[in-house]
């Protein structure tokens, strides 16, 4: 039995970004759940994507999840849950555009948070996913 994913906002509470993000989806009967860990702008040999540029950051740990993803199975369209960790929050609009090129019918649930620093210097994002089969 294939898994059945509901996606959904309530009538009653609002959601003012419903471009990016849905307040829940429900699962039933998963087959695989997929939890990638904490994706940054870094290509494939391991150097700095973008340096101080938020949606170039953004972008990259995107294509990063897309490959993961890709390599278990799936698609982004399967990720149902995302946390963004950033360090400046003020970057909030160029983070939501670089993401709604790849994030655009079947939305996660998301979660946003500002941070000191992450692992490196000069990393400004980070994107930890939840995904369903």
């Amino acid at each position: 039995m294939a898994s059945k994913i509901t996606r959904g906002n309530p009538k009653n509470l609002a959601n003012v970004r419903s471009t990016i993000y849905h307040h829940y989806i429900r699962i039933d009967n998963p087959q695989s759940l997929i939890f990638l860990s904490g994706q940054l702008s870094r290509d494939a040999e391991g150097r700095l994507v973008g340096p101080g540029d938020m949606a170039e950051q953004t972008r990259q740990a995107i294509r990063n999840m897309d490959l993961i993803m890709r390599e278990a199975g799936g698609t982004l369209e399967d990720i149902v849950s995302i946390v963004v960790y950033t360090t400046d929050i003020r970057q909030f609009k160029e983070i939501v555009a670089a993401r709604m090129e790849f994030f655009k019918d079947k939305l996660p649930t998301s979660t946003i948070v500002e941070v000191n620093h992450l692992a490196d210097p000069g990393l400004l994002i980070e994107f930890q996913a939840t995904a369903v089969l």
